[in-house]
């Protein structure tokens, strides 16, 4: 097959879409959970030097889900994904496709979200990416006179965003179990890892 045409019988993501889409998601898992508490941790003097750390720690993880879900989208557009159960309505095709774009959106706006949030912080904190490196400021926020205000707006985005992507990971577990259990289609087996490829019809194929 050539670079960005599907193969309508397969129903199995590419080991790589694999990988990339777990490690992905066990680090915006361990971001969200971190993210939870180290802003209530930091507001308390027994934990605040912990949250300092985690701090440090959530920055280098999110920063690196950034370039993996920029990995991951090119990887995508080069090896296009399997097609939909040729069962699936059209309705829910539309809410599985909307849902892989907000996904998109978020895994990749928040980390720049995050990182701007950094950057226009009246700490000035630098970030040194799982104490490797230091990862610079955006410039632009770095070198406002006034960060004050724009720190607070970045931070509530954020927090949307948090908060936003709890939601859409609840909807996504559950739909597919929903698949799974309900349906029983391929939806949910053909991304997880270590099981044989299958070609059964999809809608690529009908």
């Amino acid at each position: 097959m050539g670079a960005g045409m599907r193969d309508p019988g397969r129903q199995r993501y590419s080991a790589a879409a694999i990988a990339l889409h777990w490690a992905i998601a066990a680090a915006i898992s361990l971001l969200l959970i971190s993210g939870l508490w180290m802003t209530d941790a930091i507001e308390v003097p027994d934990t605040r030097a912990d949250a300092f750390a985690v701090y440090q720690w959530h920055k280098s993880l999110g920063l690196t889900v950034l370039v993996l879900s920029f990995a991951r989208l090119a990887w995508r557009l080069i090896n296009p994904p399997p097609g939909l159960p040729a069962e699936m309505g059209r309705l829910e095709r539309l809410a599985a496709h909307t849902t892989h774009v907000v996904f998109y959106v978020l895994m990749i706006g928040m980390p720049l979200l995050g990182w701007a949030m950094v950057s226009a912080s009246v700490f000035g904190l630098p970030t040194i990416v799982f104490g490797l490196f230091e990862w610079p400021h955006m410039p632009m926020f770095a070198e406002l006179e006034n960060k004050a205000p724009v720190e607070t707006a970045l931070k509530r985005a954020h927090s949307i965003g948090g908060y936003l992507m709890i939601a859409l990971l609840v909807l996504h577990v559950l739909a597919a179990l929903k698949h799974h259990f309900v349906d029983r289609d391929h939806v949910l087996t053909r991304m997880l890892p270590f099981l044989p490829a299958r070609r059964v019809p999809n809608e690529e194929t009908q």
